[in-house]
């Protein structure tokens, strides 16, 4: 069990520019982070949703990552710690109690094997059953788990994480991403002449940017000529489908089952409820958020919030919902 002093989370919050106050000596200890309703007199806890302020009068909480303005509903035996973003304060001190996080220990298993056509770099760990194929280049530090088959034509760059039961062949995965159990990524797309359906080969790739992480199951075709690309530090859950041609720019948040057809192209910071489903050939603007379960046919400009199918205005949306509701 990890124990974490006070000094050590303020230091944290401070490298990364927040501010912090908080009556708490420099000495506490901390041996967890637990929800409001959930924490004990050792632990420390958060706040960063009003709706559940009703909790915080009865938390059992050492102390409570919290706004200023709500730190008045805390009880006395819980220390605030004031900062602007406790949420964001959270996500950064999670790390700090995280003794799970795998790092490669450079031991490649007996039963994995390596194609003699492939190049190995420093300290790189390959967990048994593993496969590396052709033409692939691994850089230092790379954790590979069991089951996993890589290539061919695979580049995989420092400090990636590839859990078990992968599948990896025709891509560019570049530094510190982190691929979860059972992605496919880099295999055909789903592309062929309609009235002979005649297959048509796919010779592209898939680049997957720094700092990205793919979900579990999650599917990423290869471009037929080009390349489909995942943005730098974007997020795609479990259960996602990505086709042929996709380029998905920088910080990206896309939950889960959510499809995207090929060739379609979307911009930085955009949000993606799950289930939603996206045409393909369209562009979607930066800044865009797309609703739960919405289907995008239309072009969708900058900084829009749309819902519903075909996906609209969200305002638009909800009024349209309202005048239904109201007619019945």
């Amino acid at each position: 069990m990890k124990k974490i002093k006070y000094l050590e989370i303020k230091n944290l919050l401070e490298k990364n520019f927040i501010d912090v106050s908080s009556k708490l000596s420099n000495n506490d200890i901390f041996l967890s982070i637990k929800t409001i309703q959930n924490a004990t007199n050792a632990d420390l806890s958060f706040f960063s949703n009003k709706k559940y302020s009703n909790l915080l009068k009865n938390t059992k909480a050492k102390a409570c990552l919290i706004d200023l303005k709500y730190s008045n509903l805390l009880p006395k035996s819980c220390q605030p710690i004031i900062v602007n973003d406790p949420y964001f304060s959270l996500a950064l001190i999670t790390n700090m109690f995280n003794d799970q996080s795998l790092k490669s220990n450079g031991i490649i298993s007996n039963h994995s094997i390596i194609s003699s056509k492939s190049n190995l770099h420093d300290n790189i760990q390959i967990n048994p059953f593993t496969s590396i194929n052709d033409n692939c280049v691994i850089h230092d530090n790379v954790y590979i788990g069991s089951n996993v088959h890589i290539g061919p034509n695979v580049q995989i760059h420092k400090n990636v994480i590839i859990h078990d039961n992968v599948s990896i062949s025709n891509s560019l995965i570049m530094e510190n991403c982190e691929i979860k159990s059972g992605a496919r990524i880099g295999g055909s797309g789903f592309g062929f002449e309609e009235k002979s359906k005649q297959k048509i080969f796919h010779s592209g790739n898939v680049i997957i940017k720094k700092n990205s992480s793919i979900g579990s199951n999650t599917t990423i075709d290869r471009a037929a000529f080009d390349s489909t690309i995942i943005g730098e530090f974007s997020n795609i859950d479990n259960l996602v489908q990505i086709a042929h041609n996709v380029i998905i720019g920088d910080y990206a948040i896309i939950a889960a089952q959510v499809g995207i057809a090929g060739s379609t192209n979307i911009g930085d910071f955009v949000k993606v409820g799950g289930q939603a489903g996206i045409a393909g050939h369209l562009f979607i603007g930066n800044n865009v958020t797309i609703a739960a379960k919405s289907g995008v046919t239309k072009n969708i400009p900058d900084n829009k919030i749309v819902a519903g199918f075909p996906a609209k205005d969200i305002n638009l949306w909800k009024k349209e919902i309202i005048k239904n509701g109201l007619t019945k």
